[in-house]
Parts: C-alpha cells; structure tokens; sequence
C-alpha cells in the first residue's frame, strides 16, 4: 500500500512500511524513511506507482478549469475526492483525486481550506477581487520587464526617471520603478549609478548630488510660502553710536555688527549689535514655523537656502544707512588694560553706517596697518585698530583657560561660480581662493561673537533661564561638543559656557536663544516668568535634536558639493598633481585646495610627510579621487598640535556612496549616508 501525504506544503508519496493509530511509517522513492503523522495522510492507495501518481496528478491539475471547477463546488464543505468525482466523473481515479487535490491548495484565491483536504468555496466578490489582483500583478510583472528592458539598452522610462532619488535612497521595494532598476542591473551587468546614468535618468553629476540633497532634506521643495515679514511694534530708543558690519560681498543675512565708544577717554564701551527678528517674529507663529522646519541656511558655492524668505531677511538684516532693530550688547572695559567692567544688554535701534566687506579688505586691513607699522587708509581705522587688540587680548585669555594655543594652520576656502547667480548648472568655471584663519578682520569678528555668546549664555543661566547651549567637557581625544539646555564649560573655545545667539537670521538656534535673551532684557529678574521656553521645556530638547541632525546634513552637502566644485576645478585647469601632506591610513590632504583623498604609496609614510601626488582619475558622481605618490618632498615637519588638529578633520573626505539598491531585490533598505564659527 502506498500513501499521499502533505509535508509542509509539500505533496509526497511511498510505500507503507508500518502503521498505527496516530502515525506510519512511509519510505520514499529514494529509500529514505519517514514517519508521517496520520492527519497529514491524504490518499492511500495500491496503484500506480507513487511517482507516476504524482506526475499524472500533477499533469491532469492543469486541465482543471478553476471557473468551472468553482461552478461544480457545492456551496457547503466538500472533500477534494468529492470535487474529482463532480468534475470528472463518478468513478474518479486516484490520479483524478491527486490533481483535483494538487488544483485545489493552489488556488486559495477560490478556495479555502478548511481541513484535512476540505475545502469550502470563497465567495464570489471574494473571488472576482482576487482575479483582479492577479491580473494586476501579471500587467505589473510585464510592465517591470518592459522598463528593465528599456533601462538596459540605454532608455529611461518616464515614471523610472521621476521616481530615481526614492529607489536609490529612500525605495519602495515592491514598487514596480524599484523592481524594474533591480532587474535592469541584472540584464546590464552594471551597478546602478552606471546604469540610470547610462540611460538618461541623471543629467550630471552635479544634479545628481544636488537632487539627492534636495529629495532628503526638503520633500516638499525649497520654495517657501507667501509670508509677510511681521513689523516691531515696539518703540525701541536710537542707540549713539556708529556701528559696522564686517561680511563678504555675498552675505545678504548681516546678522551683527560692531561699534566702539569712548576711544581716548581711558573707558571704553564695546557693542556688539545683533539683528532682532525676534523682537517680530514670535513662537509658534507661521514664520516660525517656516524656520523651525528648516532649522538653518544651507550654503553651497554659488548658492544658498536660506532660513527665512528673502523678503523677510532684508527688513531685519543690519544693512547700512538703516537705524535696524537689534539686540545690542554693551561691554564697559579699560581702555588700557581691556580690563571688563561690566555689561549691560540693550533692546533698540542701531545707525549701520557701514557694511564692510572681506573680500574687499582683507588684502587693505592687515596687523601692521592695524597696530600703526604701516598706514592705515580706510574706514574705521581707529575702530578697527581697537577691536583687533580686544581681539588678541580675548584669544589669548581664552587660550589660557584653554590649556594650548590655537592654532590656524590650514585657509578657509573661497568658491566662486562663473555664471549670472542663478541656480548653478554643475558646469560653470569655478575658481578657488583662499583666506587664511585668524586673518585680522575674520579675528575681530570671531572674538566679538564669542564674547557676546559667552557673556549672554552666562547672563541666561544667572538669571534661571534655560538656552541652548555648546558644550565641551575637555579638549580629551574623542570628547565632542554636544548642545544641551544648561551652561556647561566649552573647553574647545576656553569659555565657561557657550551659546549660539548671534546668527538670528540664518541659524534657528540662535533665533530661540534671542527670544530667552529679550525675555531677559525686559524684565531681568522675573524673565524665567514670561519667558517663552522653561527649564526642562521639551520643545527645547526637540529643537537640538531636530537641529543637531538638520545641521549636521546640511554641513555634510556643504562639504560634498565643495567637493564636487574641487574636482571641477583640476578637470577645468587639467591640473595632473598636487603637493600633499601625509595624514594616516594613506589619506593625504592637498596644500593648495580644499581636497583630502587616498594616495597609493602613502600607506607607510609618517604623518606630516610632504609628498607629490599624481592623480590617476576621478569620479564626479561618487566624489572619489585616486592618485599615486610620486615623490617624497621632505620629512615629517608637523607640530603636535597640527597632528590633533588633523584628527578632526576627516569629514572633508567624501565618503563612499550609499545606495538603497539591493541587487537581490530582497535586503534590508541601506542607510542613505565641527563646531560652527561664531
């Protein structure tokens, strides 16, 4: 005797070597033994032979009608046996019975199992709707293939294309565009990048990095809504003095300037003024919330994102010739010996007599002009001459706290777009300059900034208001600044506490910490009462949390476009090699640009070694440069504070590209992939 058995889904048949009441045993055609338990036996029979049973089964399941067979279906339970007896006759065969069981279990869409090889006929809405579905799915599965076809032999459909950011970073794995990219790799034999780009799905590297960075951080577009720039209504007194911005020629969000009083007199007021759109703008309001969302502005060469619509930039902006609303800070101090007396914070109107630019000045504005070595012909000298002592007093005091010097050893560098300032097309000329840190004007402005942070991140927490606030514990390798909602220590600016509140116009942070700060203003002692946010406020919590991962995103496409723009660069100038400095793990960073990269050869040489570099090909659309050393100029020459330095600096190295596409078709998703100036 032999039996048919299911096994997990599974139909097999044997001989029957021994039985019981709950089980048998059963030896299959390939001499393996198995013991089957009795509510898995469908069939028992004497002839045929197992396998002819299932392949004869099997063949006549085919020539099942499943329409006609639901016809033949009694509307109540029924066995298989009593469905092949109704649709093929009433004497079926046991083949008969195997292929209207084998029928049956496939077609669950018509009918359900109920039992051991019962089965009850779904209803008929129940099944019209499933038909659909699975001509839904066999349409799809010919569509998937006609775009997989299109994809390989260099063509991009439509709905592939618009859908080509979410299916290499953020897909739907059973969307059809996915499915579709996935099997066109296959055919192609190529990795994704190669192959949408191949086919027209990315214009240029430069959208496509761009694009990305839009796709992931603004969803909904860049475009902000039509929102009016609220007025102060507050009648703020005119303050008596003349104040100066120092920024580039591109800054249009001029968030603070500088004025000097009292210059001979042996008492000196110090002001730092600060652009007040918090004084308008309140929490929880519509333009608010546009900054909340953004969190800050994204810069990149030749454009910007900014926070707050442009309208709304340019009424508070601190330009010049306006009497502009701001928060302004007063430091009273000794001419000579810049000894502070004390501080007063004002709400008011600030004369901006001047927007003074780097650009323009650096090359004029320089330390022997500045301390009398050598002439001084240009606005502000005094005052200039002035704010650079304060600043080098500042420095040097906060280096005491600090523990070392700091140090500025390597520029900042200068993008420059050919074009008509417009969007950038990824094509333009781009030139490349540099400013070096620490350089006279960037120093003035640098210590201004954080004298102001540092005094009304102290006044704040003096007065039990919570900010957000910087905070570093020691200068340890691997102890990093973390923000929080309470005055801690700064050890990497030598400060007792830090916050950001000078950047009102285009960091939200600094927005928030502006609100606390007038609260302060206002009603000193009792601020903590009317303050907007409260010790231990979530909101807060959820600002520095949004912000910390907004801000890191944004810096890391700054970087990357930076990038991108430096290989621009040596592909525009057919620039064939570079002098480098040797970092670790064979990364040498170039001297003249931007550019930290892996060279062959530079494995096993000291850090701080200065070699020649050969590059031997780059990558736009995956930022990667290769290169090999060709010569060794001199020997390890970099001081230790060089080498820490160093450490930190790796995020100018774009890392490898992350993509969502999963070859299979079946893995889990990937993940998509400093402290600030003041």
């Amino acid at each position: 005797m032999y039996a048919l058995f299911d096994d997990a889904g599974k139909f097999l048949a044997g001989r029957v070597m021994s039985e019981a009441d709950s089980s048998m045993q059963v030896e299959l055609d390939s001499g393996k033994r198995v013991k089957v338990k009795a509510a898995n036996v469908l069939l028992k029979f004497d002839k045929p032979a197992p396998a002819e049973l299932i392949a004869e089964g099997q063949r006549l399941a085919q020539e099942i009608d499943l329409d006609l067979a639901w016809e033949f279906a009694p509307d109540s339970e029924f066995t298989f046996a009593e469905l092949a007896r109704d649709y093929f006759d009433a004497k079926a065969s046991m083949a008969h019975q195997a292929a209207a069981l084998f029928r049956l279990y496939e077609a669950p869409h018509y009918f359900r199992r109920i039992g051991k090889g019962q089965f009850k006929k779904a209803p008929e809405e129940i099944v019209k709707a499933a038909l659909l579905g699975i001509e839904r799915k066999r349409l799809q599965a010919l569509q998937i293939e006609a775009w997989a076809k299109e994809l390989a032999a260099g063509q991009c459909p439509e709905p592939v294309r618009s859908e080509i950011y979410k299916i290499l970073f953020k897909p739907d794995k059973n969307g059809p565009e996915y499915k579709a990219v996935v099997e066109a790799t296959k055919l192609a034999h190529k990795a994704p990048l190669d192959l949408l780009q191949a086919a027209g799905a990315i214009a240029s590297p430069y959208q496509f990095h761009w694009r990305r960075f839009l796709f992931e951080q603004f969803p909904k577009g860049t475009g902000f809504p039509a929102l009016a720039a609220p007025a102060i209504k507050d009648d703020l007194p005119l303050a008596t003095v003349q104040a100066f911005s120092i920024d580039d020629s591109a800054t249009t969000e001029i968030d603070d300037a500088l004025s000097v009083q009292g210059m001979g007199t042996g008492t000196i007021v110090f002001g730092v003024h600060i652009a007040a759109p918090g004084l308008a703008i309140q929490p929880d309001s519509p333009l608010d919330k546009v900054a909340r969302e953004r969190l800050s502005t994204v810069y990149m060469p030749g454009w910007k994102l900014t926070m707050l619509p442009d309208e709304v930039v340019q009424t508070y902006t601190l330009m010049a010739g306006r009497d502009c609303p701001a928060i302004s800070l007063y430091v009273t101090m000794d001419e000579a010996t810049l000894q502070v007396r004390g501080s007063e914070t004002r709400i008011e109107r600030v004369p901006i007599v001047a927007n003074l630019r780097h650009d323009q000045l650096d090359a004029v504005v320089t330390e022997a002009s500045l301390t009398g070595e050598a002439p001084a012909d240009y606005e502000f000298a005094k005052e200039l001459a002035f704010t650079f002592r304060l600043a080098k007093h500042l420095k040097a005091g906060r280096e005491v706290v600090r523990g070392k010097p700091e140090t500025f050893n390597r520029p900042d560098y200068n993008f420059k777009l050919d074009g008509d300032g417009s969007e950038p097309k990824g094509q333009e000329t781009v030139r490349i300059s540099t400013r070096q840190r620490g350089a006279p004007l960037d120093l003035i402005v640098a210590e201004a900034m954080i004298l102001a942070n540092s005094t009304w991140g102290g006044w704040l927490n003096e007065l039990g208001l919570p900010g957000i606030y910087r905070s570093q514990a020691s200068l340890a390798p691997g102890i990093k600044v973390r923000m929080g909602t309470k005055a801690a220590p700064h050890a990497g600016m030598g400060v007792a506490q830090y916050t950001w509140a000078t950047s009102p116009l285009r960091r939200y942070v600094d927005l928030v910490n502006q609100w606390q700060i007038i609260a302060c203003a206002r009603h000193g002692r009792t601020a903590a009462l009317v303050a907007p946010f409260k010790p231990k406020d979530a909101a807060l919590f959820s600002i520095i949390s949004g912000f910390d991962a907004a801000y890191s995103a944004y810096n890391g496409f700054q970087s990357g476009i930076e990038r991108y723009w430096t290989l621009r660069y040596l592909a525009q100038n057919e620039i064939q090699e570079l002098d480098a400095s040797v970092m670790k793990d064979g990364l040498v960073r170039a001297d003249t640009l931007p550019l930290v990269f892996k060279a062959l050869g530079a494995e096993n040489m000291a850090r701080g070694a200065h070699v020649r570099v050969r590059i031997t090909g780059m990558d736009e659309m995956t930022l990667d440069l290769h290169a090999n050393v060709i010569a060794k100029l001199d020997e390890a020459v970099a001081a230790a504070e060089e080498i820490e330095d160093a450490e930190g600096d790796e995020e100018e190295t774009a890392g490898p590209l992350t993509l969502a596409i999963d070859m299979t078709g079946e893995g889990e998703e990937a993940a998509p992939v400093a402290e600030g100036k003041a």
